[in-house]
């Protein structure tokens, strides 16, 4: 076993021995995401490199603290990206970091979250012990699949040690066209194209303005911006860029930023604040005063559910309160992979 690796896993079998909390962090770009973390900072970065990257089978390999940037200018050399555009929100942003995070960007609408490119991963587990779960190739499906359950998970079950990540080709052509339009009109135009044929990317809606990036073949593109109609936006990869990033006034302004998730089909919100609309209306960001449960309720009648991202009144939990039976398998996979609660305690939920 590399040094390092057993170096991390010495360190989480003594905090398990002697109940003392570790904080598991990489590049510490998203270290106000979630609830507040306990423990003795459990620092990855050290634990870097791509270990197996070959164009042609679509797959790329790294260690957890290999630097986020590294890896898409290495895809890019080659023509390819991760499709799911994850933010970085910092420069020491880390591919570990990046799966237990679990945050898509704007073309999420089109190619899938973080767990859909998951296809194996190393754990160092709350035992100290180093498990290998899926694999390097995209048929490797047999089992339940643990590698994807750790997209999204915060390290809560162990450290994300390295992932194999699947990746796709960057698109031929793309533009991004933008229209003038109300937010109900922008909802009911974007679920109108989500049932056709057309090359839609990302989207997203905020102050009167509705901004469409189109992707894929020429003649496909061509053709979809003239049905589309709109103007042409310049410099789109930096829009895009910045919308991912969360530049701009609206992700930048102080008070609460909340994270919604709803059907696509799901009406404007009736809620005090401002909103910014992707995912074809499936993540609505809201900056509001209101309270925790006033968002909360219009999400679950909306069908969805809310998360705190930034600022505002932790006491009622960053990510909606489970059911009683989610949170029970909730604990039991924490008592499995985690039995004395040492690692990133509280990250996700105050229960674990």
């Amino acid at each position: 076993m590399n040094t390092t690796l057993q170096d991390f896993a010495d360190r989480i079998g003594h905090a398990t021995a002697t109940g003392s909390p570790l904080r598991i962090r990489g590049g510490g770009s998203k270290d106000w995401y979630g609830q507040d973390v306990q423990g003795t900072v459990l620092d990855t970065t050290t634990y870097r490199g791509i270990t197996d990257y070959e164009p042609t089978e679509l797959v790329i390999t790294a260690r957890c603290g290999t630097p986020l940037a590294e890896i898409e200018a290495h895809l890019a050399q080659h023509g390819q990206m991760l499709a799911f555009e994850p933010p970085h929100f910092g420069p020491s942003a880390t591919i570990g970091g990046t799966v237990a995070a679990g945050l898509s960007g704007p073309r999420r609408q089109a190619a899938g979250a973080v767990r859909d490119f998951v296809l194996g991963a190393v754990l160092v587990d709350g035992k100290g012990e180093t498990l290998h779960f899926g694999g390097k190739v995209m048929k490797n499906v047999a089992g339940y699949d643990v590698s994807r359950l750790l997209a999204g998970s915060l390290g809560v079950f162990g450290l994300i040690a390295e992932v194999s990540l699947k990746v796709l080709p960057k698109p031929v052509a793309e533009c991004t066209v933008q229209l003038q339009m109300k937010q109900d009109d922008a909802l009911r135009r974007l679920n109108e194209w989500g049932g056709q044929p057309l090359p839609v990317s990302a989207s997203c809606w905020h102050d009167g303005v509705l901004t469409v990036r189109l992707s894929g073949a020429r003649s496909a593109v061509d053709a979809a911006r003239q049905r589309i109609g709109g103007e042409l936006l310049d410099d789109a990869d930096a829009w895009w860029r910045a919308l991912r990033e969360h530049d701009g006034p609206f992700f930048t302004d102080a008070g609460a930023l909340w994270r919604l998730a709803l059907p696509t089909v799901a009406p404007p919100l009736a809620l005090p604040g401002t909103q910014l609309i992707e995912w074809g209306g499936a993540q609505r960001w809201l900056r509001t005063d209101a309270d925790a449960a006033t968002v909360r309720t219009a999400a679950s009648r909306a069908g969805g559910h809310a998360t705190l991202f930034r600022g505002g009144d932790r006491h009622a939990g960053v990510f909606q309160p489970l059911a009683p039976a989610v949170l029970a398998i909730h604990r039991q996979l924490k008592h499995v992979f985690d039995p004395a609660g040492v690692l990133n305690r509280g990250r996700m939920y105050k229960e674990f």
